[in-house]
């Protein structure tokens, strides 16, 4: 079984009111480095076989500190990279939840295309190759990091589920939280979802002649603040 720990990049200045996209040279600000850290003490037991991110400064930074003592270099795929929003890109969300199209983003994601962008369905299509591509890679066994965006991972954790792309809005994803999946053959297994502080023991490879370790309590309830296309409550 190989086990994906995805997690979402930390707060930046413009994380909420500003749908980033792919703007350039957006960098977690103080409170997105303190979780970057906070997250790399809490997975710092967990044997890692590699950990790839998407190539925007905000998750490199938040991948830095993980890396960080490890024998590890943090490997960069686009496939992981944010959504393409196209004119959506630095747009403030106030102003966007004004066009029709952000109704359609909400009820049927998978008919839409971002105008002069990417369609989410090929969004969801690059990320899923990505781990694919990654699990066969590293094979049975191994545990690894991938360090993305809101709704690149909200469409991943859609397809674990069985759920059709149309209901990734259901799924929250909050800054610098782990979402774990587990996949065995044709298999996933969604272990956990937006945890923001629970503890990681469970995750832990199993010893000779036991099982795996078990959680000792439950995911902190999560501080979600949107920067992808979910929801039309945002606060910075």
């Amino acid at each position: 079984m190989t086990t994906v720990l995805l997690v979402r990049h930390g707060l930046t200045h413009l994380t909420g009111p500003i749908l980033s996209g792919w703007t350039p040279g957006l960098h977690l600000d103080e409170r997105g480095t303190d979780q970057a850290a906070r997250l790399a003490e809490r997975l710092r037991s967990l044997p890692l076989a590699a950990i790839v991110t998407s190539p925007l400064e905000r998750c490199t930074d938040t991948v830095a500190p993980i890396a960080d003592g490890r024998a590890l270099e943090p490997v960069v795929d686009e496939r992981l990279g944010e959504a393409r929003y196209g004119d959506w890109t630095g747009q403030e969300i106030r102003t966007l939840v004004r066009d029709p199209l952000w109704k359609v983003v909400q009820a049927q994601p998978s008919a839409v295309t971002f105008p002069n962008g990417e369609a989410m369905r090929d969004v969801q299509g690059r990320a899923l190759a990505a781990v694919r591509d990654w699990n066969e890679r590293l094979g049975a066994d191994a545990t690894w990091l991938a360090c993305s965006h809101a709704d690149v991972i909200k469409s991943i954790v859609a397809d674990a589920l069985g759920l059709h792309l149309d209901q990734f809005q259901r799924i929250a994803i909050a800054p610098a939280s782990l979402t774990v999946i587990r996949y065995a053959g044709l298999r996933s297994m969604v272990l956990r979802v937006n945890d923001v502080g629970g503890i990681v023991d469970d995750l832990l490879p199993a010893k000779k002649g036991r099982g795996r370790r078990r959680a000792e309590g439950p995911a902190a309830p999560p501080d979600a603040v949107p920067d992808g296309i979910g929801g039309t409550s945002v606060r910075g």
